[in-house]
């Protein structure tokens, strides 16, 4: 079984989270152990909802309240794979590196980096202040992988969507997801 958390915070960008809960609903169609609970901030909700049209309740995932604790990944003792931000504001990264709880969101996050599990934070801020990148240091070093939200060009990609499959498959790769959104690099 593979059970992960997506959170959403809110720094532009809904348009990857939005390709990732479509890419890993399409996955859970043929693998029925693929399993995803999403969170969101409020703010994470209302950008979603401007930049994609989408609505998160519509998604085949369980969707929790953000100050819901009693979620199953708000425990260390709930088997979940791993976690990923994305898109991860500044301001949720830094919560995160501070280890202050203040949300599900962050609270998920917390868990992950105690219990040693995957955390993936997409970032999505730019250009890149010393905090920012003293907090980056700060999650690598406690275990946390931080995915710049930056589409690859060496791909080929043709389209907008092919660019944000480059970014959303190169999460599925650390999430040790099976994707066809983008060939490996090196492969024809």
């Amino acid at each position: 079984m593979s059970k992960w958390v997506v959170g959403i915070s809110g720094a532009s960008g809904a348009v990857y989270s939005k390709r990732l809960i479509d890419a890993l609903a399409e996955r859970a169609k043929e693998d029925k152990s693929l399993r995803a609970d999403l969170v969101a901030s409020s703010n994470g909700r209302a950008i979603y909802r401007d930049e994609t049209g989408g609505d998160l309740e519509k998604t085949p995932f369980r969707l929790h309240a953000q100050n819901d604790f009693n979620a199953p990944f708000a425990s260390g003792s709930a088997p979940y794979d791993g976690m990923v931000v994305v898109p991860c504001s500044g301001g949720t990264l830094g919560r995160i590196a501070s280890g202050a709880s203040d949300s599900l969101l962050t609270r998920g996050a917390e868990v992950m980096l105690k219990e040693r599990r995957k955390l993936l934070l997409v970032f999505r801020e730019s250009p890149l202040s010393l905090i920012h990148i003293e907090n980056m240091a700060t999650v690598t070093r406690a275990g946390a992988t931080v995915i710049l939200a930056a589409p690859s060009f060496y791909s080929g990609a043709k389209t907008f969507d092919g660019l944000i499959d480059t970014v959303v498959a190169r999460i599925l790769a650390h999430m040790d997801i099976p994707q066809n959104l983008q060939k490996p690099w090196g492969e024809a």
